[in-house]
């Protein structure tokens, strides 16, 4: 076949040959146009790096700082742990104070005074031109959970001071027209005592005293805790670390997305219109311990088996909720099917008492994460698992305890501030690219963030950073480099705006 080919090439016409190199031509001008159009639309495409690399050596975008000591540090707070293999720091650990240090001492290399207030929180402020304006406050946590990645939370703390301090580099720190504070709040997480928001809800002033009092598994008060790090904390000192409405202005927070729709757009930034509300319950079944071997099936009352039961329903309840709800497709007032796109419901963790392979337990703690966008939706759902989780304990004649330990509600992100995140993060996409063919997308969040509790001292805004897989809480997180100063960028790009 080759060789009849070749000879067919030797006896073609000059006409044939003229069609076949007028086709390749055509065919080779097309791909070239196809090519130059992808590279311009999936400027931002996932592929590990930038295609189009934004690295234009151009001083205004200042990679070394938002980009290159960005990525290091993030690296470095993520050797900061209490666990050997695996990242861990919880509220006020002894890996989270040296993690706070380790932030203070980037927020004096940034210019700022420093201090750690009576609920661990590490600030950094600068006053700019009018130290009585209301201030900008910027922040996220530095705590995080049990094997945790290295993005959650420490991004948003670091893109903040990185951008701050390519305001001292260039000597415009002092032209910002109001105060910039930047805080990385000691608890977010809610691991240890199993309420979240402790650093952020302190400043927000949406906390009791009270609080103060709860205790961890080992029975150690939060008040405890403080007094081991040297912080003393009156009831009456806790609630004056509420800070006056009055004196802030707006409220703004970078943090991975959490999700994998970024990376499905092929985009890195997204400005977040709002944030699901949540509640996390505690769950006690209490039954009668006993013998593996010597008591008959009949007669037991095990709450292993109540508890298997009711996590069964929650998983059934939460997948199909129009099921459980629904009366001619309305439930108290809402749509019962509108649940369906973001109701999602977790249980975490679960122990039993004593638990030995040859005993029947007398008890079985479990918890429960459920969170919607809606939250009379999300309250609805609450009232129809606990009374049906009280029947199936009746049936099984065990006792259910059904503690709610945190309600958080839904947040919806201030639209004039929103706006300017949105603006300022084009800005920042249009410096590294050049032309941006697409809007930065605006999405909702599913998952908390301390926005949630600074919304109830003033308006607040959340920059989303795309992730890889959408993978969060495992050591599996992952953010382009490039992502990272884009984010970092969007931030100055905002104070350059808006606020100096």
């Amino acid at each position: 076949m080759a060789s009849h080919l070749g000879k067919a090439d030797d006896s073609m016409s000059w006409n044939s040959k003229t069609v076949i190199t007028f086709g390749v031509s055509l065919v080779l001008s097309w791909f070239l146009v196809f090519s130059l159009i992808s590279a311009t639309c999936l400027a931002y495409s996932f592929a590990g790096t930038w295609v189009g690399n934004p690295d234009s050596g151009r001083s205004d975008l200042y990679p070394e700082i938002l980009r290159d000591e960005a990525v290091a540090r993030l690296n470095e707070l993520g050797k900061v742990s209490d666990a050997d293999g695996y990242l861990e720091r919880t509220f006020l650990s002894p890996a989270s104070i040296r993690a706070g240090k380790l932030i203070q001492s980037w927020m004096e290399d940034a210019g700022l005074r420093t201090w750690m207030d009576q609920m661990g929180n590490i600030h950094g402020r600068t006053d700019g031109m009018n130290a009585s304006a209301e201030a900008l406050l910027v922040g996220s946590h530095l705590d995080t959970v049990i094997d945790a990645g290295i993005y959650d939370g420490s991004l948003g703390i670091v893109c903040a001071l990185s951008a701050l301090k390519v305001l001292k580099t260039t000597g415009n720190i002092e032209k910002l027209k109001r105060p910039v504070e930047v805080i990385a709040f000691s608890d977010e997480e809610g691991v240890r005592f199993q309420t979240t928001f402790l650093g952020s809800g302190a400043i927000a002033g949406i906390l009791p005293a009270s609080v103060l009092w709860i205790t961890d598994k080992s029975g150690i008060t939060v008040h405890d805790v403080l007094k081991e790090n040297s912080i003393e904390v009156t009831e009456e000192s806790f609630l004056q670390l509420k800070y006056d409405p009055e004196s802030v202005w707006g409220y703004i927070e970078v943090h991975i997305e959490q999700g994998p729709v970024l990376e499905s757009l092929g985009l890195p930034l997204a400005v977040v219109q709002g944030i699901a509300g949540q509640t996390r319950i505690k769950v006690t079944v209490s039954g009668v311990q006993g013998h593996a071997g010597t008591v008959p099936m009949s007669m037991r009352r095990d709450p292993m088996a109540a508890a298997a039961e009711l996590i069964g329903l929650l998983e059934s309840l939460c997948k199909d909720p129009e099921s459980y709800l629904s009366y001619d497709g309305h439930c108290n007032g809402f749509a019962a099917d509108s649940l369906a796109g973001s109701l999602v419901c977790t249980v975490g963790e679960i122990s039993s008492w004593p638990s030995a392979s040859n005993v029947i337990p007398g008890q079985v703690n479990f918890t429960i994460d459920l969170r919607a966008m809606e939250d009379m939706e999300r309250e609805a759902i609450i009232i129809e698992l606990s009374n049906r989780m009280y029947h199936i304990c009746d049936r099984r004649s065990v006792a259910c305890d059904i503690d709610r330990k945190h309600d958080a509600g839904a947040v919806v992100c201030d639209p004039g501030l929103s706006s300017k995140m949105k603006s300022s993060a084009y800005s920042a996409l249009k410096k590294m690219v050049g032309e941006v063919q697409d809007e930065v997308p605006v999405l909702m969040s599913g998952a908390g963030h301390d926005a949630m509790a600074m919304s109830h001292l003033t308006e607040v805004s959340m920059l989303f950073v795309r992730c890889r897989g959408g993978i969060s809480h495992s050591p599996e997180e992952h953010v382009l480099d490039d992502d990272i100063w884009a984010a970092g960028l969007a931030v100055l790009e905002f104070l350059d705006q808006h606020v100096t």
